[in-house]
């Protein structure tokens, strides 16, 4: 069965991303796109362009909604969409607050609809790796996660830059690095945050936030967690994960955005490669199979939710907390 796809929003990541992994799948179609200009919709060639979301969403031959608008629009349409008996694959973050994922988990239960955070890295095989690498004691007990993800932003009419829109760099990249967070210590982890720095730019919005903070769970005793997101910083990825007994990091400046590239991961003195892969392309295989009552992996909405309450925790705290 092939899962006919309709794309709310005409973003560059839609353009570049999703619809080559949409159409290299092996079950899935490109049924609809909808956007404000559609001239940009009909330039990912779908078999529809609708002049509103709306109406793409009245489409009976749409079976999955992919959200790719502004930040502060994803809670709104989602639910729009899993109402109208789609399954949605929405932009990260979920939403712009942890009360509004759990709005949108609620009407994915009512509707028994797939709702998932297309948070892509974390479907290539490398962090799938990492994560089994750690689960199975590997490193030891943990010590440490260190994270980076920063890049000069130079936007133009952008929503990043709009607190309302839920612009700012926590809410752009802080994601990646709370999700790993999450992978790694379950949903059940607490954060006390220890310290916190941010810079708020002339729009109101963060453009650097760096917190160093304790994560405790049931699989391990405290550990220390430090992740930088910033728009103004030079462009940098990174990701370490200590432990007791061992190391593990990221090869290279694409911790969390490897894409059709290969890629390593370094073990102590270790090194596993990975051939380069289209993660999104597995995303979206992964959501089309799982549809259709067939295996494929996919993280849980508890999981996106408690990175959304992380994502709160961090953004509400005071400076230097």
């Amino acid at each position: 069965m092939s899962i006919r796809w309709g794309f709310l929003g005409a973003s560059w990541v839609a353009k570049t991303a999703l619809v080559p992994a949409v159409k290299n799948a092996t079950n899935a179609t490109l049924q609809a796109v909808a956007s404000r200009d559609p001239k940009r919709s009909a330039a990912f060639e779908p078999i529809k362009v609708h002049n509103s979301y709306d109406e793409l969403l009245a489409d009976q031959n749409v079976d999955a909604v992919y959200i790719s608008l502004a930040n502060h629009l994803h809670c709104e349409w989602a639910i729009k969409a899993l109402n109208a008996g789609k399954h949605v694959l929405c932009e990260k973050p979920l939403a712009t607050t942890s009360a509004q994922a759990q709005l949108m988990a609620a009407a994915a239960t009512a509707n028994d609809r797939l709702l998932v955070e297309a948070v892509w890295t974390r479907w290539h095989p490398r962090f799938s790796r990492l994560v089994e690498i750690v689960h199975a004691g590997e490193l030891g007990e943990l010590r440490s996660i260190d994270s980076v993800f920063t890049f000069p932003g130079d936007f133009v009419d952008n929503y990043r830059t709009t607190p309302e829109f839920g612009g700012g760099s926590l809410l752009d990249v802080g994601p990646y690095q709370v999700h790993t967070w999450v992978a790694l210590q379950g949903i059940a982890c607490e954060l006390k945050i220890l310290e916190l720095d941010r810079n708020i730019g002339p729009t109101g919005i963060d453009m650097t936030t760096q917190v160093t903070a304790q994560l405790s769970s049931t699989k391990s005793n405290r550990i220390e967690v430090r992740a930088l997101a910033s728009f103004e910083r030079p462009e940098q990825q990174r990701l370490v994960v200590t432990g007791d007994l061992n190391q593990l990091e990221c090869v290279g400046n694409e911790a969390f955005t490897s894409w059709n590239s290969a890629s390593s991961l370094r073990i102590g003195a270790r090194q596993e490669d990975f051939a380069p892969i289209d993660p999104f392309q597995v995303m979206i295989q992964d959501f089309g199979s799982r549809i259709t009552g067939d295996l494929g992996w996919l993280p849980t909405l508890g999981e996106s939710i408690r990175v959304m309450e992380i994502l709160d925790q961090i953004r509400l705290a005071p400076p230097g907390a």
